[in-house]
């Protein structure tokens, strides 16, 4: 039990310092693309979607970004495991793999996710996605 509490401190303690530091100019450019391209998508499309970017050690990589329907009520871990290849741990609390992307055996990395540039207070078994969502994940260390 002082395992799992330790490894869930030490996953709050680097998002906390991950929101702190502010957006990748990565990210930033293409997320600012890609809004660019949305606005001219009709804006009822846009109020039934969420955006969901992957990327690894905190944003230095790329991997994928989509923009996904969500149904009313929605959790973040259904919307994952129905748009992107997702593995969990033993109790499906913690995502292990998104599209084949985890950390090596022994890796002290693990997948960190905010939701409007804010890290949630709740997992993503729980969180209840709100059309018009940004969601980014991101592969990181969290020694």
């Amino acid at each position: 039990m002082n395992k799992w509490f330790l490894r869930i401190a030490s996953l709050l303690v680097v998002i906390g310092l991950l929101v702190g530091c502010g957006a990748d100019e990565q990210g930033q450019t293409n997320s600012q693309e890609k809004e660019n391209t949305e606005a001219e998508s009709s804006e009822e499309q846009s109020e039934e979607t969420v955006r969901i970017t992957i990327s690894k050690g905190k944003g230095s990589e790329y991997i994928n970004e989509e923009e996904v329907e969500v149904e009313e009520g929605a959790t973040l871990m259904e919307v994952m495991e129905k748009n992107f290849e997702v593995k969990t741990d033993f109790d499906g609390g913690f995502i292990t793999s998104i599209d084949g992307v985890a950390p090596k055996d022994g890796e002290q990395k693990s997948w960190m996710f905010t939701v409007n540039g804010e890290m949630p207070t709740v997992g993503a078994k729980e969180y209840k996605l709100s059309p018009g969502d940004k969601v980014t994940f991101d592969l990181q260390a969290w020694e």
